[in-house]
């Protein structure tokens, strides 16, 4: 077993978990409200100023404004813990490890992704948004993204490209439960993605026209920001939601995978998923320093 499972995400991950981690009941179906396209031009823009005004606190946030300092760290610590994996995969004939000495080694990449998501869900808490678009990481990797991380499905190509080099030689029950696993997998990421969805749609619609009725009575009072705020925090906390799913089926993925691996199998998986993971902050840091300046097209000849 790879304790590798933040507090309050179970191995049977929900669709769904509160702020605290509990399982909350699922949202009743939606259904569309008349939505004008005059009633969502008015909205978005004041929907989307209050979003803004809002990100703005959230960046005061002493758990925000640490976390980029955090990440760097934990980066040059996951480096770090490359180097030792690299060592024992690149000399597994001349440096013998025991079962156990390579289970310790696994243990510590495990120990090490735990506290990320612990420290990320902590940061995350009521100031999500800023993890759907991390200003730390570059542009490669923000084109990587799925809800906040990578996609779980692509760890099944990375098994798949290290069985093409022979890295990994998987015996017919390891294949076998690798492919329920790659099934199980891609289900739990649909479900995440509906839910993501309807979180977009509930914003779009419901939220919106809500929100534009409640506006054109409150703006005599003066008392229309409070509402729009209102409105806002109901959407981060369905944010949050989404985010701390996805990140559990990340863990569930990354917990699955290991468990079918023998320790020394373990170890080469994780020394390319972490290669992969890191090449992508090189290559994108890289890329986005060289950049030369942008063109404008609208500039006179």
């Amino acid at each position: 077993m790879h304790p590798i499972t933040p507090p309050h995400c179970y191995l049977a991950c929900p669709p769904l978990l509160s702020p605290s981690g509990h399982l909350t009941p699922p949202l009743p179906p939606y259904k569309h409200p008349f939505s004008p396209p005059y009633i969502h031009t008015f909205t978005l823009s004041l929907f989307t100023s209050s979003l803004a005004h809002s990100l703005f606190f959230l960046m005061a946030n002493p758990g925000v404004e640490r976390f980029p300092e955090f990440y760097e760290k934990w980066t040059a610590k996951l480096e770090d813990i490359l180097q030792k994996l690299m060592q024992v995969s690149n000399q597994r004939t001349e440096v013998v490890k025991t079962q156990q000495e390579l289970q310790a080694l696994v243990s510590t990449v495990t120990t090490h992704l735990k506290l990320y998501y612990t420290t990320k869900w902590a940061a995350a808490h009521g100031n999500v948004l800023i993890f759907f678009s991390p200003p730390w990481l570059n542009p490669l990797e923000h084109a990587q993204l799925w809800l906040s991380g990578w996609k779980p499905s692509t760890v099944f190509r990375q098994v798949e490209n290290l069985k093409n080099r022979n890295v990994l030689v998987l015996t017919e029950e390891q294949n076998k439960k690798i492919e329920e696993l790659k099934m199980r997998v891609k289900m739990e990421e649909e479900k995440v993605e509906r839910e993501m969805e309807r979180q977009q749609v509930a914003m779009a619609d419901r939220k919106m026209v809500q929100l534009a009725k409640i506006t054109g009575r409150a703006s005599a009072n003066g008392s229309a920001g409070a509402v729009a705020e209102v409105a806002v925090k109901e959407v981060v906390e369905g944010l949050e939601k989404v985010m701390k799913a996805s990140d559990c089926v990340r863990l569930k993925t990354l917990k699955g995978v290991l468990d079918l691996l023998s320790p020394m199998q373990s170890v080469d998986f994780l020394a390319a998923n972490i290669t992969t993971q890191l090449r992508f902050k090189k290559w994108g840091t890289k890329k986005k320093d060289t950049a030369g300046p942008v063109l404008n097209v609208n500039q006179d000849k």
